[in-house]
């Protein structure tokens, strides 16, 4: 089955045509960095009207390197949510509207059950049942993942995302947006231990994560520290100091959760999942600290870290081929929408 996916649930338009018999057959992302960045964060309603300018293009291209007609697609699927409301509606909309024209079966995929799914793109991906880190801008999860549509949260974070915490610090340190990348590379010329940050939450029960602890301190130790720093030299060793204290920090409270989630279920297997998973620190800690007890993990490759079409196609893919398709003659979309509240396919 050739399904069409189609991701537009914040700043990036994500298209992808997944074959359930031969895997991915194209893709294509068109990223809105430099129309947010000059407003240091996504604006709602500048993302929506960039997708619906791009939408129909990159589904042109994705056919076209697929080799194959749009009358050839045997499904669609596109982000219901979670998400930005007019983001969401954009793809929700055209998806819908391609199933009806085509009259072709159609599904509504949640973007996160998308993201921890992306590692079966890869050439070795994990078998179910495993627990899934999700960490992004806007999510910070630990799930136990039994099956398709199978799934318990077993912590979330309290407060900022994880990978809001970075963007945070960066543009409190004077970096560009989106502020992960540039984070972690400014962290590689610290030291991470001039200064000891927090572990949110690590001496506590349970794998509830915060991280805007992590954000207070980073701000105190900038002023504090800024008075005495007489030159640009020394500025710039300052922010790498910090830098690299916080992705430690961030590091060493993700591994730690990761670790107990693994024990509390029993399960061998970790994915990592979500645009905060190409980070370097993290896959590197975490397939250190993994290994030496025994388990597995598993991380999609970088381009399917962030928000893409690849993994909504996918996942549609997958229900749709068992059977999952319910006409609704009404567009939805659901900007809050919980991981458990999905069920298996054929489950009504």
């Amino acid at each position: 089955m050739k399904v069409l996916g189609i991701e537009s649930s914040c700043d990036e338009t994500g298209v992808a045509i997944y074959d359930t018999e031969n895997g991915l057959l194209a893709e294509k992302l068109y990223s809105q960095v430099a129309i947010h960045a000059p407003h240091g964060g996504v604006v709602p309603e500048l993302a929506s009207r960039d997708h619906v300018r791009k939408a129909v293009p990159l589904i042109q291209d994705v056919l076209k390197q697929a080799g194959i007609t749009l009358q050839e697609l045997e499904g669609i699927a596109w982000t219901a949510g979670p998400g930005l409301a007019g983001a969401l509606l954009v793809g929700a909309s055209l998806g819908q509207s391609l199933a009806w024209a085509l009259d072709v079966p159609a599904v509504a995929v949640h973007h996160m059950e998308g993201h921890l799914l992306a590692p079966l793109l890869g050439d070795d991906p994990p078998d179910f049942p495993f627990v899934c880190l999700l960490v992004s801008g806007g999510h910070s999860l630990l799930v136990e993942v039994r099956a398709l549509g199978m799934y318990r949260i077993l912590g979330d974070t309290l407060d900022d995302a994880v990978g809001e915490a970075f963007d945070k610090t960066a543009k409190l340190l004077g970096l560009p947006y989106p502020g992960g990348k540039p984070l972690s590379d400014l962290a590689q010329h610290g030291d991470a231990k001039r200064f000891r940050f927090p572990r949110p939450m690590i001496n506590r029960p349970g794998l509830d994560m915060s991280f805007s602890g992590l954000k207070t301190f980073t701000r105190v130790t900038w002023e504090e520290n800024l008075a005495s720093s007489q030159d640009t030299k020394t500025i710039d060793q300052l922010k790498a100091d910090i830098a690299a204290g916080f992705q430690e920090a961030v590091v060493d409270t993700l591994t730690k959760k990761c670790q107990r989630a693994l024990k509390q279920t029993g399960l061998r297997r970790l994915v990592v999942a979500g645009g905060v998973g190409a980070n370097r620190a993290l896959r590197q800690r975490l397939r250190e600290t993994i290994k030496q007890h025994g388990g597995e993990v598993f991380f999609p490759a970088l381009g399917w870290c962030t928000d893409n079409g690849a993994m909504i196609a996918l996942a549609g893919g997958l229900r749709l081929a068992a059977g999952q398709y319910k006409p609704d003659a009404v567009i939805r979309v659901r900007p809050r929408w919980s991981l458990e509240e999905l069920e298996p396919p054929g489950v009504s």
